[in-house]
């Protein structure tokens, strides 16, 4: 008996840059890809495994050069690519996140679209002025991320964070249940949504049980990414149970 397979590739093919210690972000990307749809990735470097990803860390990686990763991305010549850490950007504001994507596209030729923009994208796709805002990150990163968030013209009601320092691997350890109950103590009533900052947290499987309980879209960093990579090429989101901003497209 031959087993009939599901088509992997074909339409589109999705570069992503990913933070090396990072261990969910592709997954994630297996989760979300549609029929026909591939996605590859290049690692990235620039941080200290050893160290708490603070503020000045997530900083460097955003700053640390691409030239090597994007040069071994290209050889899979990707139809768009993705920036794939939230916090690198983030800690830098507005601004920067916006240079580093005409950058990545200056080089590559293709769409480019980076995990906090992508989030301010979703948002205002879904007319959201107003969010609570939970992530694994150290508290200092949370309060520039509302700030990157209110210089895109969204205010933060409420943040959240985990309430302990986590490792470069302690954010990707995290059980969907722990992350469910981060995003819980992130709701507020005055916040029209709830956003779950990281790549490599594993908020893409609570999106659905979280949207049931609070009544209120929940934006994810990989969920978010991929919605603005699939508008960029054209292809429509498949599945029912990545959230509101997914039956949306």
């Amino acid at each position: 008996m031959t087993t009939a397979l599901k088509p992997s590739r074909g339409l589109a093919r999705i570069g992503v840059l990913v933070p090396f210690t990072n261990v969910n972000l592709e997954s994630d990307m297996g989760l979300l890809c549609p029929t026909g749809v591939s996605f590859h990735t290049a690692r990235l470097g620039g941080y200290d495994v050893n160290k708490i990803p603070d503020e000045e860390q997530m900083a460097g990686l955003g700053a640390s050069d691409l030239t090597e990763p994007l040069t071994l991305l290209a050889g899979a010549r990707p139809d768009i690519v993705l920036y794939g850490c939230t916090s690198a950007t983030l800690s830098h504001g507005l601004t920067f996140d916006q240079d580093l994507t005409a950058k990545i596209h200056a080089i590559m030729g293709v769409p480019t679209v980076t995990a906090a923009g992508a989030l301010v994208r979703a948002l205002k796709h879904m007319g959201i002025t107003r969010v609570g805002f939970a992530s694994p990150y150290v508290g200092e990163i949370n309060l520039r991320a509302a700030a990157f968030l209110a210089d895109a013209g969204i205010k933060t009601v409420r943040t959240h964070d985990i309430g302990r320092d986590l490792g470069n691997y302690g954010q990707g350890e995290l059980t969907p249940n722990e992350v469910f109950d981060l995003a819980c103590a992130a709701d507020h009533a005055d916040a029209e949504a709830i956003v779950l900052s990281c790549t490599d947290m594993r908020s893409v499987e609570t999106i659905e049980r979280l949207e049931n309980n609070i009544g209120k879209p929940v934006i994810c960093s990989n969920q978010a990414m991929m919605f603005a990579a699939l508008q960029d090429v054209g292809i429509a989101p498949e599945g029912l149970a990545f959230g509101r901003l997914w039956n949306q497209a």
